[in-house]
């Protein structure tokens, strides 16, 4: 059997997922921190903040991601139900409409209805999810690990900050904090993109863009709100 070669769009989905994760738990703490720091609140303010912020966000994290992910897995699953129900009903249009299905990408019409009849010989439901529903094999929804890796992925970005502004000096947290974002951030966009096998310094410069925008507008808004009060 030939070695099957290994592509980078396989890890698409989990790539996404904990870089998402980890980006945001960067940005939202260090924002956080960066915008009580600037409202002049105390150290035990700073962490407090800090600390309230990433299980807040873990936790958004996770229920955000079982919900979306159980409405994809009951979309799925009604999908594939009215299939069934359509195989048992109309096996005739069935197999003629994955002969088609397999004519537009290419094959001859004879030989595309003696695939269409082989592989619903074997497994018609499985065959249908595939070509016609588009499922792939091995990516079915998994709610429960999904909501774990993304609240794991936010809880390490957050804990890169926060640990920042813990060793920080009471007078530098700002900076400190800032800038250890800012590399935590570059560093995570261009390992993102280097995992996925796509060019490194524009993913890992627009990570670093954004990440910087949103610590000065939280900033601004803490030292304004920190002035007023």
């Amino acid at each position: 059997m030939p070695k099957m070669e290994s592509h980078y769009v396989n890890r698409a989905g989990w790539l996404r997922a904990a870089v998402l994760g980890a980006n945001d738990g960067i940005i939202s703490t260090a924002s956080l921190i960066v915008g009580v720091a600037a409202a002049t609140g105390s150290r035990g303010e700073i962490m407090t903040a800090a600390v309230a912020g990433w299980a807040a966000g873990a936790m958004s994290m996770a229920a955000g991601e079982y919900v979306s992910v159980s409405s994809q897995a009951d979309s799925e699953a009604a999908d594939l139900e009215r299939e069934q129900r359509a195989l048992a009903e109309r096996p005739g249009e069935e197999k003629a409409e994955l002969a088609h299905i397999y004519e537009e990408r290419g094959l001859q019409p004879k030989l595309a209805r003696k695939v269409a009849k082989e592989l619903m010989s074997k497994d018609a439901l499985a065959a249908h999810a595939r070509d016609e529903l588009g499922f792939s094999e091995g990516s079915q929804p998994k709610p429960i690990q999904a909501a774990l890796a993304s609240a794991l992925a936010f809880s390490v970005g957050a804990a890169l900050p926060t640990l920042a502004a813990f060793l920080a000096p009471r007078d530098g947290v700002v900076i400190a904090v800032s800038g250890a974002a800012l590399v935590f951030l570059v560093s995570l966009g261009g390992l993102g993109a280097w995992t996925g096998g796509a060019p490194i310094v524009r993913p890992a410069l627009r990570v670093g863009f954004w990440g910087a925008l949103a610590m000065a507008v939280t900033a601004g808004i803490g030292a304004l709100i920190g002035r007023a009060v």
